[in-house]
């Protein structure tokens, strides 16, 4: 018999030459070596499954991450033409900008010309169905 690590022995088969992918002077479990025998490929199979899940997770970060950054349009709150054109005319088109005022309560907003009770409720409602958190202040 001859294995693939090159060690030879004879036994008392009938066939005159026979191969082994693994005897007892290479295999893991008699040697004490830690490595992974894959005759199969499973193992490459396995890896490259796991790499393909965690690029997965990291996409679903990335794109949880873009739907909550400061960063975000106004007009990607999807909110009412009104409260979006009355936002414009205050120079205000991004969420960091709203939730800066917003830390001082909800009067900042409030003190915008034609930004009512309403319009405040709709943005915080939209605020809130993208993931944002309020300041304290301004989840009154």
């Amino acid at each position: 018999m001859v294995c693939a690590c090159g060690n030879t022995w004879h036994t008392g088969s009938t066939q005159e030459m026979l191969q082994t992918d693994v005897c007892s002077e290479c295999h893991p479990f008699y040697t004490g070596e830690q490595r992974i025998v894959d005759t199969e490929g499973q193992v490459d199979r396995f890896y490259k499954k796991l790499e393909a899940r965690q690029q997965f997770v990291e996409e679903l970060q990335a794109k949880e991450e873009e739907k909550t950054s400061p960063d975000l349009s106004i007009a990607e709150l999807e909110l009412t033409g009104r409260v979006e054109s009355t936002l414009a005319k205050a120079d205000i088109d991004k969420v960091g900008q709203v939730l800066e005022l917003l830390e001082g309560g909800d009067q900042p907003l409030l003190d915008i010309d034609g930004f009512g009770r309403k319009s405040l409720a709709d943005l915080k409602r939209a605020l809130k169905r993208r993931g944002f958190s309020l300041p304290e202040a301004g989840a009154e």
